[in-house]
C-alpha cells in the first residue's frame, strides 16, 4: 500500500530516459495527450515503469469499451459518459485533492478515482476519444471542462463534479467564481493538448512553490514545461532560481546570465538586476 508521503522521482538514468520520451512525444506531428501525461507521471513517480504506464492506457482502452456504441449528438455523449465515469466508477474531484501532488498525475488519477479538474477532464477526454466521441478540452479561466459537439451544438460537462452535464448558465458561474469576469464566447473552444500538459505542469509548478523542502518537484516540472515547443521564457528565470535555491550555484548562476542575455534585448534595467543575481550566486561558493 502507498505511503500517505508524496511520490519521489526516479534516478537520474530513468528520469534522462522519460525527458527525451517527453521531449520526442511534445514535437511530434500529433501529441499524444495521454502519453504525455503518463511521461509526467513518470517523472513525478519512481514506481510507475513502463509496465505501469501500458497498464494506465490498457485501463483508458477498457473505460472506453464499456461506453455505448455511437450513444447520439453531442448531449448524448456527455450523459454516457458522466454515467460510466462520474456514476459507476466514481471519478470526481473535492476541495482536498487540490492539497495533493497525486492529484495532477494521471496514472494515479486512474487508480484513486480523483484529481483536479484538468486531470480527470483528460480521463474524459481519453475515453471518449477512443470511443469516437467529438469531444475536446475546454480551459475556462480557474476551470477545465470537457466540450462535445460543434459550437453550434456544444454540450459542456464538469468531471470534477462527476461529469455533470453544464447549462449555458452554468459555465457563465464558472467563469464569475474564478475571475469576477463574464464568460467570453473564445473561452469554449477546444484547448491543445500541448497546452492542457503545460497546464497541468503549471499546477505541479504552483504546489511545489507552496512547499519549499520539495523544490525537486518544481525543478523537474519547469524542466518538462522546457521541453515543449513553445514556452513563456522567464520559465528560465525560474528554474536558474531552482537551482540556486538547492545549491546548484554554478550552473544557476549560468541560467541567470543567459536569461539575462535575452532580457536586455527589451530591458537593460532588468538585465542589469538578474546579472547581479548571478554574482550573487556566484559568490555563495567563497
Amino acid at each position: 500500500m502507498r505511503p500517505p508521503n508524496p511520490p519521489c522521482p526516479p534516478p537520474p538514468g530513468r528520469s534522462a530516459e522519460i525527458r527525451r520520451r517527453f521531449a520526442e512525444e511534445a514535437r511530434s506531428e500529433r501529441p499524444d495527450l495521454s502519453a504525455l501525461c503518463l511521461l509526467v507521471g513518470a517523472q513525478a513517480d519512481g514506481a510507475l515503469d513502463d509496465t505501469g504506464i501500458d497498464a494506465a492506457q490498457i485501463e483508458l482502452d477498457a473505460l472506453a469499451g464499456q461506453l455505448p456504441f455511437r450513444p447520439g449528438g453531442p448531449r448524448s455523449w456527455a450523459v454516457s459518459l458522466r454515467e460510466l465515469l462520474g456514476d459507476r466508477c466514481g471519478f470526481r474531484g473535492a476541495p482536498v485533492d487540490y492539497q495533493r501532488l497525486e492529484s495532477s498525475l494521471l496514472h494515479e488519477v486512474l487508480r484513486r478515482r480523483r484529481g483536479l479538474p484538468i486531470l480527470l477532464s483528460v480521463v474524459w477526454m481519453e475515453v471518449a476519444r477512443r470511443a469516437g466521441a467529438p469531444v475536446y478540452g475546454v480551459a475556462l479561466p480557474g476551470h477545465f471542462v470537457v466540450g462535445f459537439g460543434p459550437p453550434e451544438e456544444q454540450v459542456l460537462a464538469d468531471p470534477f463534479d462527476g461529469g455533470r452535464v453544464l447549462s449555458g448558465g452554468d459555465a457563465e458561474v464558472l467563469v464569475a467564481g474564478a475571475t469576477g469576469g463574464s464568460l467570453d464566447p473564445s473561452m469554449l473552444g477546444p484547448a491543445d493538448p500541448l497546452d492542457v500538459v503545460q497546464r497541468i505542469l503549471n499546477n505541479v509548478r504552483a504546489w511545489a512553490a507552496a512547499r519549499p523542502e520539495r523544490s525537486d518537484v518544481g525543478l523537474w516540472a519547469v524542466e518538462l514545461a522546457l521541453l515543449l515547443p513553445s514556452h513563456p521564457a522567464r520559465l528560465r528565470y525560474e528554474r536558474a532560481q531552482l537551482l540556486v535555491q538547492r545549491g546548484d550555484f554554478v550552473e544557476g548562476a549560468g541560467e541567470l546570465e543567459a536569461y539575462a542575455g535575452v532580457v536586455a534585448a527589451v530591458d537593460e534595467a532588468a538585465a542589469a538586476r538578474i546579472r547581479q543575481q548571478a554574482h550573487s550566486a556566484r559568490a555563495m561558493l567563497n
